[in-house]
């Protein structure tokens, strides 16, 4: 039965549109994209601009990265409500690491070094929590959620504590410089997300790691009959989703200049509402990138419209949060009406 609900679960959208996560849902989605690009282009002043475009362009990539850090656990069955806190805690050893280790007039080189050490050590910490996490999950049995939500807790209390919940900011310009450049007027950081996003829509497709995680999401028992090691598979799960929090750590501490344990709490919420709106299952078991990151550029050009009109930030966080309980009803209760 759980097989019958992963493989005809259609995602209800906004309007009331789609099935998500099939060819229809996705076309239907990119549909929906054009009608609110047009609207808005009509309905909102300023929206129609080349710097409406670049703006929604450099604010995706670490909402892009996030939620496909989350999409994963989600495929397997899981939850990681530890990415934020993830990203916030390599983000400020990142900052300060650059910011201690320099001096002011350092040569170009120098600079460089330090960078790519202090780099080294984010990514570092993120493998770290990511092996915790699913080593948690894989050899306790307690649920993602109830793991997450501890780890997610251990990783602010400890990022709190060190910093006292101060913002470490004044970081090398060339860091800063290089994470706000353009490429043929397209901001580095979004070519990172398209890069990010076809890498792991081939790990998932095209790699046995990525089958297993379908597989694991569908049907644990059954997997785990298969000869397949589903410990091992959900350990490599947390593990990429960690990997996955670093590079949006980087481009974060890039954009904003600084790092702090309380930046993009609001994107939790988001990523969640992302993926499920993209078309992945939250039972586990089916999802697709190319259907998140349809799902994020609709949530993207409606935050632009949003903020162009002025419209309060806590009123688009209901939103949010409404629209998510209305997919999320209107999935289950469609699974239950065709079975």
């Amino acid at each position: 039965m759980a097989d019958a609900r992963t493989l005809n679960a259609n995602m209800s959208g906004m309007m009331g549109l789609l099935r998500m996560g099939t060819p229809g849902g996705l076309s239907g989605l990119g549909s929906l994209l054009i009608a609110l690009v047009l609207v808005s282009a009509v309905g909102v002043p300023g929206f129609a601009s080349a710097g409406t475009l670049q703006s929604i362009m450099f604010q995706m990539p670490e909402l892009g990265l996030l939620s496909l850090a989350m999409v994963v656990p989600l495929i397997s069955g899981g939850l990681n409500l530890a990415i934020i806190a993830t990203a916030n805690s390599a983000a400020l050893l990142m900052a300060w690491l650059m910011r201690s280790m320099l001096v002011a007039g350092a040569p170009g080189g120098e600079v460089a070094l330090v960078i790519v050490a202090a780099l080294a050590a984010g990514l570092l910490l993120c493998v770290l929590w990511g092996l915790l996490t699913g080593l948690i999950v894989a050899y306790t049995g307690v649920h993602p959620i109830l793991v997450t939500l501890g780890t997610k807790s251990l990783i602010d209390g400890v990022s709190i504590y060190l910093t006292r919940g101060t913002v470490i900011s004044g970081l090398p310009e060339q860091y800063s410089a290089a994470g706000n450049a353009l490429v043929l007027g397209v901001p580095v950081p979004f070519l990172v997300l398209v890069v990010a996003s076809l890498l792991v829509g081939v790990l998932l497709r095209r790699t046995g790691f990525g089958v297993a995680i379908f597989m694991v999401g569908s049907n644990v028992e059954a997997t785990r009959y298969s000869a397949i090691d589903t410990r091992r598979v959900l350990v490599g799960v947390y593990l990429f989703s960690a990997v996955l929090c670093f590079v949006a750590a980087c481009l974060m501490l890039a954009r904003f200049n600084s790092a702090s344990a309380d930046y993009a709490q609001s994107y939790l919420l988001i990523t969640i509402l992302a993926a499920v709106l993209g078309g992945v299952d939250p039972f586990g078991g089916f999802g697709k990138v190319a259907g998140l990151m349809l799902a994020l550029a609709v949530l993207q050009v409606l935050a632009s419209a949003s903020n162009l009109l002025g419209l309060s930030d806590y009123l688009k966080l209901a939103v949010w949060g409404f629209v998510l309980i209305v997919v999320m009803a209107a999935q289950t209760l469609r699974a239950r009406l065709r079975r």
